[in-house]
């Protein structure tokens, strides 16, 4: 078998196994769309859920989006700083510096569920925050921070080293080559991070059952002093999230309608990831465009 023919065989075989992949993501999609879209209306996204009619996903639908922000308040500035120490600063043939390496491999592959426990040990009981929105932040940044500190430190050392050369040579500091020259850089490499740890944050259910609580107050949309309980803006109250709230219609459910319930919450989750996905890569694409002078 000559070399062309080797090489158009490997290539059908690759072109194969991505349409296959394709094609399980294409019908995993348009079969939660399918079986949840006819139960979405206006009413069922803006109701909140009543646990003897059902009702709607309105305070779970804020409530994923609310702890998905906080969450990467928190978790992007800690990522950013450990990546770039971990690229331009840390000595790469100091045991130490693989040593922490290694403990966030190790922490990137922990269970949700483990993280969920130890949320609850440390943010619930041994803090004293509850079943609340800041406990289940700080649990899924313990959760997310490993494979967010990876992909800051990957795309910041994909950067070609000529660059940081060319900064130094200009009289740029260190910091100033890293934040000015190679942060701007590896933009597009970073946000995809961010995003796909986005699209987990959205969708986790373990580690919130043990830390945001599975139960909702009374929000009053009214009020927004963050200190007060029934505020949105709280980050004390218990949150329910719509992925907590669609295992519990699963597993918990006994009205008639949790079935409908949790199709029709199930492709909101599957539409907002989407949609965050699309318009996140959007921004980025301006952002980088805009912090490198492209055009």
């Amino acid at each position: 078998m000559n070399a062309k023919r080797t090489d158009k065989i490997a290539t059908g075989v690759l072109y194969a196994l991505s349409g296959i992949i394709v094609a399980i993501l294409a019908f995993l999609l348009i079969y939660i769309l399918i079986k949840g879209l006819p139960f979405v209306s206006w009413e069922f996204l803006t109701t909140p859920s009543n646990p003897l009619t059902g009702g709607g996903i309105a305070i779970q639908l804020f409530n994923s989006v609310y702890l998905l922000v906080v969450t990467l308040i928190i978790s992007i500035p800690l990522s950013l700083g450990a990546g770039i120490y971990l690229s331009e600063y840390a000595n790469q043939k100091h045991w130490l510096t693989g040593a922490v390496r290694s403990a966030i491999e190790v922490l990137s592959s922990l269970p949700s569920i483990v993280v969920g426990l130890f949320g609850m040990l440390l943010f619930v009981i041994q803090f004293g925050l509850g079943f609340s929105v800041l406990s289940g932040a700080l649990a899924l940044t313990v959760f997310n921070l490993p494979l967010m500190t990876r992909n800051v430190e990957e795309s910041l050392r994909a950067i070609p080293t000529m660059q940081r050369e060319g900064g130094l040579a200009l009289g740029l500091s260190k910091w100033e080559t890293a934040t000015k020259v190679i942060l701007p850089a590896a933009v597009p490499g970073i946000l995809t991070g961010v995003i796909l740890s986005s699209g987990r944050v959205f969708g986790e259910a373990a580690a919130l059952i043990y830390t945001a609580g599975q139960t909702n107050l009374p929000i009053n949309w009214a009020n927004w002093n963050p200190m007060s309980l029934t505020s949105p803006l709280s980050l004390f109250r218990p949150a329910e999230t719509l992925a907590v709230h669609i295992w519990a219609l699963n597993t918990e459910g006994t009205i008639a309608t949790a079935t409908q319930i949790s199709a029709g919450a199930s492709a909101v989750l599957i539409i907002f990831v989407l949609l965050f996905n699309l318009g996140a890569r959007f921004l980025g694409n301006r952002l980088h465009k805009k912090l490198t002078s492209g055009n």
